[in-house]
């Protein structure tokens, strides 16, 4: 099938990924044929890292593990991994949309970079998760409107424009919300998890 480029791959594991999410929406089994049928195509090749790589990002960003319901029939389901920041149907949205890995991702990467992160680099940082700011995600809808509106409405992050910056930039903080809804420690095992480190590997921020 000729060699692929790098970004080709990239956007066969953001294709598969979005379709593992949206067919989990419906809660039905996910048959490895459709995903050869639908999104996989002519890679059948190098179908199988194509499927881990989807995995890991599945994993990571949205706290999703991707599992093989039953061997013989090549069937898999997606098992949400996160405890959910709380109970709270408006940070999952109707359908359980996955909205609290994006969340947590966001808040752990504000954490580390110790509590204040310019928005290009939050940008920066999504991009490489496949999250775009203007482009229209399957899931989030349109994600910077998500991020610096919707959380913000909802005071889980500040959005603040950079005094004195030219361009103009601006910086996201915790918002009160998430101080009182969840604990810095468990952001951090969260950051921990996805690193798969210790948390005790961040001595400064533990």
């Amino acid at each position: 099938a000729g060699p692929r480029s790098q970004k080709q791959l990239e956007l066969k594991v953001a294709e598969l990924v979005q379709f593992l999410l949206i067919k989990d929406q419906k809660k039905i089994p996910i048959k490895r044929s459709d995903m050869l049928k639908h999104v996989v195509g002519d890679y059948r090749d190098v179908f199988a890292e194509l499927l881990r790589l989807a995995a890991e990002r599945l994993e990571y960003v949205f706290g999703y593990r991707l599992a093989e319901l039953e061997p013989k029939s090549h069937t898999y389901i997606l098992v949400n991994t996160l405890e959910p920041v709380e109970e709270d149907a408006e940070v999952r949205g109707d359908q359980g949309t996955p909205t609290t890995g994006l969340l947590m991702t966001l808040l752990g990467l504000i954490f580390m970079k110790g509590n204040a992160v310019k928005e290009t680099e939050v940008w920066d940082f999504l991009r490489r998760l496949g999250v775009h700011p203007t482009k229209k995600h399957l899931i989030f809808g349109d994600p910077k409107k998500l991020i610096t509106e919707d959380f913000v409405r909802q005071r889980y992050l500040d959005y603040r424009r950079i005094p004195h910056t030219d361009p103009v930039d601006y910086e996201f903080q915790w918002g009160p919300r998430t101080s009182l809804e969840t604990s810095k420690m468990k952001v951090l095992k969260f950051v921990a998890k996805v690193h798969n480190q210790d948390p005790k590997d961040w001595p400064a921020q533990y």
